[in-house]
């Protein structure tokens, strides 16, 4: 549960007339934190697309411009890179049926997978998160990118060293494998990356930022930030 004062009054608002998002955006979160229910929902639907639903998809549908100005093989339609506020409950414990956050996620292609790299956005009012790489590479997918360290195993390091990728991520995450296969075995003293299983990154900035006039060069900033790691892990996948 949030601590809603304490949230509430650590935020700013910069400007109404020139963000994408107001105050609300962030209180409509936080009291649903409170009310995650049908019930409180439905009786602000109106408030959600207002200040959260509209909102979200228009900062997306400008991003998606950007980035398809930048790489013509991203075709997703603000649509489709926007993540549904409803939690899949199936399997879960908790069923609280709403997420306290707005997602969305930019790649190549079509579709919401968490294989081909991207670049993947949770705002709510906890956090301002951002996510690149590839999550949840298939087998085969994996393989292919084991093979392309094993041709050039300094080639992806060599990019996590850029500046710009330290600074805004710092490093690459992922769980690892503790056994590999002799030929992946025998590269991991020279590249230990080659035992992930995940190739990730991310960085969390504080709640408020989504409040900021400059929203959209701030995230494109990430895009390009984490664009060489993503092009080289496509790469991979697709030509080895």
């Amino acid at each position: 549960m949030f601590d809603t004062l304490h949230i509430k009054h650590a935020f700013i608002v910069i400007s109404e007339d020139m963000s994408y998002f107001t105050q609300d955006f962030l209180d409509f979160y936080i009291e649903l934190a409170g009310n995650n229910h049908r019930d409180w929902f439905h009786a602000n639907k109106k408030r959600y697309e207002k200040s959260v639903k509209e909102p979200f998809l228009a900062f997306i549908a400008d991003f998606i411009a950007r980035a398809q100005a930048d790489d013509n093989t991203i075709q997703m339609r603000p649509q489709q890179a926007v993540f549904r506020i409803n939690r899949d409950v199936r399997f879960s414990q908790d069923k609280s049926p709403y997420k306290l956050f707005s997602s969305g996620i930019i790649k190549p292609g079509a579709h919401r997978d968490m294989e081909i790299p991207g670049i993947y956005f949770e705002f709510g009012p906890e956090h301002l998160a951002v996510y690149g790489g590839s999550y949840q590479p298939s087998k085969t997918g994996l393989e292919s990118i084991r093979r392309a360290i094993v041709t050039e195993p300094l080639a992806l390091t060599n990019l996590l060293n850029a500046e710009a990728f330290k600074s805004h991520y710092g490093d690459l995450k992922g769980e690892q494998n503790v056994r590999l296969v002799k030929d992946f075995q025998a590269v991991r003293e020279v590249q230990p990356l080659i035992a992930n299983k995940q190739f990730y990154y991310t960085v969390e900035h504080p709640a408020e930022m989504v409040l900021r006039e400059d929203l959209l060069d701030f995230m494109m900033g990430h895009y390009f930030a984490g664009k060489p790691v993503n092009r080289w892990l496509q790469q991979a996948m697709v030509f080895n």
